[in-house]
């Protein structure tokens, strides 16, 4: 494997070198999911018990879930299973990804992608997890409890792991607005006062996304909108934090001493050879 041996690296590295590191890298993320997938796979069953526990606690008393497809008992927990894989090694996919592209960049831009890289897994996670434990069984609840007389409720496994795949994927994307936020602000998009000003529009907004994001009921979008909300709120925050350091270290920086004058010596040599 090619790996840059000094920073910043050669310019003229050839194309292939980069591609192989490339390559390399694609492979070490590949066999970290296949790793932890085939340690979950003996718990397959299991664990789309758990990921349904929150659709089983509402049902009535008599009704399951069905599978609707003769493939479905195996096909449905072998896919949640490798989709749980997957979110399992996204540090380590994020890792990957840090190796890669971190030569390529500068020490103070090193200092700030890192600690992004690692906030954003955990809100991620913890966009997934608010999902699981709190929008889950109120939103279930909900369902269950408007079901029209004489209609029993009998779910299909595959339709409801597509269903919270669906969620999973939108408040843990939904919980990425602080590091969103913060990006903008560093790049020089936009400031905080900015952001501030343009609250109303940002509010309306985020509930839109929570109509476009989640199931057409008014329980899963007010629980997404309004998390969104409050996390941009905590984004212009430490947007703020990080601008008045900014300006802090600015302000101790000395500003850079002006060139010395040329000297008599150097200005008759220069009349010599323009003569």
């Amino acid at each position: 494997m090619a790996r840059p041996q000094k920073y910043p690296p050669d310019p003229k590295t050839p194309l292939v070198t980069h591609l192989i590191e490339l390559r390399d890298r694609l492979l070490r993320m590949l066999a970290g999911v296949a790793i932890v997938f085939i340690c979950l796979f003996p718990f397959a069953n299991d664990l789309y018990t758990t990921l349904a526990q929150p659709l089983i606690d509402q049902l009535p008393a008599g009704s399951t879930m069905i599978a609707t497809e003769v493939a479905s008992p195996f096909l449905t927990p072998f896919k949640f299973t490798l989709v749980g894989a997957f979110f399992l090694a996204i540090p380590w996919v994020l890792y990957q990804v840090w190796r890669f592209i971190a030569p390529g960049l500068f020490a103070n831009e090193r200092k700030m992608v890192l600690p992004l890289i690692v906030s954003s897994t955990l809100l991620f996670y913890a966009g997934m997890a608010f999902a699981y434990f709190v929008v889950f069984p109120l939103m279930f609840e909900f369902f269950i409890g408007t079901t029209p007389e004489g209609v029993a409720v009998m779910t299909d496994i595959s339709k409801y792991l597509d269903f919270v795949l669906k969620l999973f994927f939108a408040f843990g994307l939904a919980f990425e607005i602080p590091i969103a936020t913060i990006l903008m602000v560093w790049a020089g998009i936009t400031t905080p006062d900015k952001l501030v000003a343009k609250r109303p529009f940002i509010i309306v907004g985020v509930f839109v996304m929570g109509m476009l994001l989640t199931p057409p009921d008014i329980i899963s979008q007010t629980l997404l909108a309004i998390p969104m909300w409050v996390l941009f709120e905590i984004g212009v925050i430490f947007s703020r934090i990080m601008v008045s350091k900014r300006a802090d270290k600015d302000e101790d920086t000395p500003p850079p001493e002006p060139p010395p004058p040329p000297s008599a010596a150097s200005q008759e040599e220069f009349y010599d050879r323009k003569r």
